[in-house]
């Protein structure tokens, strides 16, 4: 870490969200907006909430985010597929985000039943919006929202090229998209090239890199198969025979984390996206590391 102090200089440029996913029982409830109590000092730019799988967390979602826009001074992203519903149905539930004060959506494509480990094909929905591109426009159509869409360092999965996984980012951006946010990776080249090539196409949004810490590494590792991220040598060694060991296991993935955010901020970039689990401790962390300091003492829940 001999490379903070510099960072921590220019931690005035920095920008941060946080993603959260919406909670199935009352503890777990209980957990998201202790997580939230103490994320929110830090400032961040908006925080964001998930859609399940084949639209499975709609209403619970939907709760998650009003309440947010409506009890704290966030301000609040709502997540918004294309799975499991009409053009009318989506328009609609868009239109009542607009009419309760939320302006940004996270437009997806969004994964089918079962979600991205299912080994389920997506299947545009009957009489529904077929992909994300098509999703940002119809949003654009209802109101002026701020949105973001997905990207991928290393190629989405069912995409046939990584020059045709660029060409479907370019028609989200073309159809209103004003930023993107990645996939969580951990090949930091990987997004840098993938950053390049963006600009080289003309595509001139913020490419916002989606940082995962580690809470659980196998679970980790299970997802980055599924979505095509590559783990770099020797995380698995790090993570090895942590998990009875949580204390250990937390200060290692703070570091993990921090250490990409101080290799991408190197690299010119200013704005991070966490992808929190609804956990703070790590997200806390590794921003107080970054220089991040929160206007407020931060509540320990």
């Amino acid at each position: 870490m001999s490379n903070a102090p510099g960072l921590h200089q220019s931690a005035e440029g920095l920008s941060v969200s946080f993603e959260f996913f919406p909670p199935k029982t009352e503890k777990m409830e209980q957990g998201l907006w202790d997580a939230i109590r103490r994320l929110a000092p830090l400032g961040p730019a908006f925080v964001s909430v998930t859609y399940g799988a084949g639209g499975t967390t709609r209403e619970r979602t939907h709760a998650t985010v009003r309440r947010i826009q409506a009890e704290t001074g966030l301000l609040a992203a709502a997540h918004l597929t294309c799975v499991g519903a009409t053009r009318d149905e989506i328009d609609a539930v868009a239109r009542s985000y607009w009419d309760a004060g939320i302006r940004h959506i996270v437009a997806l494509r969004g994964d089918p039943p079962g979600g991205p480990l299912s080994g389920a094909a997506y299947a545009p929905h009957p009489g529904g919006y077929a992909y994300a591109a098509d999703l940002v426009e119809g949003l654009k159509r209802v109101a002026d929202f701020e949105i973001s869409v997905a990207a991928y360092p290393e190629t989405h999965p069912e995409a046939r090229s990584a020059g045709d996984d660029l060409e479907n980012l370019r028609r989200k951006i073309d159809a209103g998209a004003t930023r993107a946010i990645t996939q969580f990776f951990f090949d930091d080249d990987a997004f840098l090239r993938f950053r390049d090539r963006a600009a080289a196409a003309g595509i001139s949004v913020p490419i916002v890199p989606g940082i995962l810490p580690i809470t659980n590494f196998a679970r980790t590792l299970e997802f980055a198969r599924s979505c095509n991220a590559k783990l770099p040598p020797g995380m698995a060694e790090l993570f090895e025979g942590l998990d009875d060991d949580p204390e250990t296991r937390q200060l290692v993935a703070a570091n993990v984390a921090f250490e990409q955010c101080r290799r991408l901020h190197g690299a010119g970039v200013r704005q991070f996206h966490f992808y929190t689990l609804n956990r703070a401790e790590l997200t806390v962390a590794i921003c107080r590391m970054l220089g991040i300091r929160p206007r407020q003492p931060v509540c320990a829940g």
